[in-house]
């Protein structure tokens, strides 16, 4: 979806392709800039990106500062099929495999070795299971992103929601016809407050303007309580 398709979904609504409207396509274009900026307060759908680890992340660097970060993941693990930092760690099992088909009496220390090296990897494996979801602390003002990892990894997936700049980054049916249905309403409530600007007497006709107000504001006020009731308050508000 375009603005071009939104602005004609308005003029459809509001004209039915009949009448004119007194406003331009620019001024629309305005409305749909604007129902945008509120529907970002209630936009939960997330990207992902991923980056070099750093302890000290600048978010400016990645085109991440005009976005609200959701959650930091390690994106290898060791002793997985993907840790290819470091290849050499295996499973503790292989380890204690080892030491079983071997003469433990004949190498020094072998059992002591063996058995810190299975307890070590077996705690490193178990840190990346409980520590997915890396702690964080972004900094809005300065446009930073702080990562407290204890084992820190090579790279870090993002997980952020992206700022809403445009009608065409908007791609699921639900949230375009969120915009188009709040796209409809704000335009009611200006065309009602133009129509209602001077009031006439001793016409033969009347406008709609108190009617076209009324409906805009009932349209948006009951949107802006679906959008409240079912915002995701797992996300930060920005």
């Amino acid at each position: 979806m375009t603005v071009i398709d939104v602005i004609n979904e308005v003029k459809l609504e509001l004209t039915g392709g009949v009448l004119e409207l007194e406003i331009e396509d620019v001024t629309i274009e305005l409305v749909v800039k604007k129902a945008l900026r509120e529907l970002q307060r209630y936009w939960d759908e997330t990207s992902f990106v991923t980056i070099p680890f750093e302890s000290c992340i600048d978010l400016e660097k990645y085109q991440l500062d005009s976005c609200s970060i959701v959650k930091v993941y390690r994106t290898t693990g060791l002793g997985t099929a993907s840790d290819v930092t470091n290849p050499a760690t295996m499973d503790p099992l292989y380890a204690q495999q080892f030491m079983i088909f071997s003469n433990a009496g004949t190498a020094f220390n072998l059992q002591d070795y063996v058995m810190n090296y299975a307890a070590w990897t077996t705690l490193n494996q178990t840190r990346n299971t409980i520590s997915t979801d890396m702690s964080f602390r972004e900094d809005k003002h300065n446009k930073k992103l702080y990562i407290n990892n204890y084992s820190a990894p090579k790279i870090v997936t993002i997980e952020f929601i992206p700022k809403l700049d445009s009608v065409e980054e908007i791609q699921s049916d639900y949230w375009q016809d969120i915009l188009v249905k709040m796209c409809i309403a704000l335009t009611k409530v200006t065309l009602g407050r133009i129509r209602t600007r001077f009031s006439q007497s001793n016409a033969l006709w009347a406008q709609d303007g108190e009617k076209l107000l009324e409906e805009g504001n009932t349209e948006l006020k009951e949107l802006r309580e679906i959008l409240r009731t079912n915002a995701n308050l797992a996300y930060s508000i920005d």
